[in-house]
Parts: C-alpha cells; structure tokens; sequence
C-alpha cells in the first residue's frame, strides 16, 4: 500500500509502433482511481526513460539491460521492407534479404532491428538518416528502400508507398519492461494486464480488492443462510407431513363413509333412529 501512495499515478513509456491502447482501457476499467499516464518516447530512449526511473514501466523494444531492467517479452513484430508503389518488389507477395542486394537500403539511427554497416543487406546510402520518418521521406522521393518492423511502416504509411514482408533476417521484439528494484503493486497490476490475468488471478492491487470483495460477504455469505433454509426446508417437510397425517387422517373418514366406518358413518346411523 505504501507504493500506491507514494505513486498516486502509473506512468508507461511506450516507443513508436507499439499501441498501448487495449491494456489502457482494462486499467482503466480495472484501477479507475488510479489515473494512468502514457508518456511516448523515441525508439532509442525506450531503456534509459524506464533506466531512469521517469516512468514505472514501459513498452520498449528488446534488447535492455538485464542487469538493471526486468522485461517480459510480449511479441515479435514482423519485418517488412518499405518501397514506392511502383517499384519492381511491388510483384512479389514476400521479399528476401538478397532480394536487395543491388537496392540502396536505408540506416536510419534510431534502427530498431540491430543492423550493422556489415549485417545490413544492399548498398549502404551515402548518409545514415536521423530517424525512421527521415528514411521514409527518402523512400518517397525513390532514392532507396527501408527495413522496419511492420508497425513502423504502418505508422510511417504513406500512399505513395507500400510494403512487403521480409522472409528473413532480424526482428524487433517487444517487452514490457521496468527497473528491478521498483516492482511495485502497480507494476504487478500491469504485468497482470499485459498477461492476461483476471482479477482474482492478478498479484497487484486488483488482486487486494478481489480478496477484499469476499471478506465484505462474510455478514451474508450464502453458506450462513443456506443451512437455515435447509433446515427450514427439512422442518417444513416433516411439519407438511405431520399437517398431510392429520389432513389425511381429516378426509379419510370421507372416503370411509362407503365403508361404513368412522364418525360420520356413525352419526347418519344415528338419523335413522331418531325418524322412527
């Protein structure tokens, strides 16, 4: 509890091409007194944003520092290679790395697939561009192609351009990641999200409200009342079957007036008597 309250808010750095938006809306639903704070940062200051404590957790790209960073891998992302719609990949329905041995392939420095000047396939350019948008201006203006995760080139989409997916090579992978030393209830909350845990499953605050909920049953909890009412099931079925003995035992001399038997019978044999 003191975590919460020395933390009133959760803050969450997410990195381009990453949509925190299906997690948001279960926090808000599951914490809604906890206002939930969405901090984007560039792809390259995923690690040092959580690193350095600005936000509680963050959605970054792999690799982090383990040493320092706790990170739990979400999914992989497809890699796709960007291009005009007019150019010649635009034939194919998938693209390898050889493919583009002989196309001028952009680096941009905020690169989130780990290429190397020696990994990276094709013609390097003459100049690395800043960022990922840089390099999709380029391949605008047809100078080049770009590989990226395929989020980013939806991000980045253009309807002057296309994309294609890669056979091979690297891939960006996405975790959710926080500093090892600060796994609060509130990061526990969300790991809970992200992972899919329900309410009564999760270890965070969600997890000491579903516990809480039960104990405020207690005073009425169906195990109480149904003994009771079991019982009083029980006592009026032999109390209905005590009444039905002496109902039957009311209406038998009805049905044993035939017979000639019980008090009735006896009472008509008297009316006789008293005509004579």
């Amino acid at each position: 509890m003191t975590d919460m309250q020395v933390n009133p808010s959760f803050r969450l750095a997410y990195v381009p091409g990453v949509t925190p938006g299906k997690w948001a809306r279960v926090w808000i639903e599951r914490l809604p007194d906890v206002p939930l704070d969405l901090v984007a940062v560039p792809s390259t200051e995923g690690e040092r944003t959580v690193r350095e404590g600005e936000v509680d957790a963050g959605l970054v790209r792999l690799p982090v520092d383990k040493d320092v960073l706790s990170a739990i891998p979400l999914y992989t992302e497809t890699t796709v290679v960007v291009f005009p719609k007019d150019h010649w990949l635009a034939a194919a329905e998938e693209v390898a790395l050889g493919d583009l041995a002989e196309e001028v392939v952009f680096h941009p420095l905020d690169d989130t697939l780990g290429f190397t000047a020696e990994t990276l396939p094709g013609r390097p350019a003459i100049a690395r561009p800043d960022t990922t948008a840089d390099a999709v201006e380029l391949v605008a203006a047809n100078v080049g192609v770009l590989l990226v995760p395929q989020s980013l080139a939806r991000l980045h989409h253009r309807r002057d351009l296309t994309y294609r997916p890669v056979a091979e090579g690297p891939q960006s992978q996405v975790a959710l990641s926080w500093p090892q030393e600060r796994t609060t209830d509130l990061v526990e909350e969300f790991i809970g999200i992200v992972r899919g845990r329900t309410v009564n499953s999760s270890r965070g605050r969600g997890a000491g409200q579903a516990a809480e909920a039960p104990s405020k049953e207690q005073p009425g909890k169906a195990a109480a009342p149904r003994k009771p009412q079991q019982q009083k099931a029980g006592g009026q079925k032999a109390a209905g079957q005590k009444t039905g003995g002496q109902k039957a035992g009311g209406q038998k001399p009805g049905p044993q007036k035939g017979r000639g038997g019980g008090p009735a019978a006896a009472a008509r044999r008297g009316k006789p008597k008293r005509r004579s």
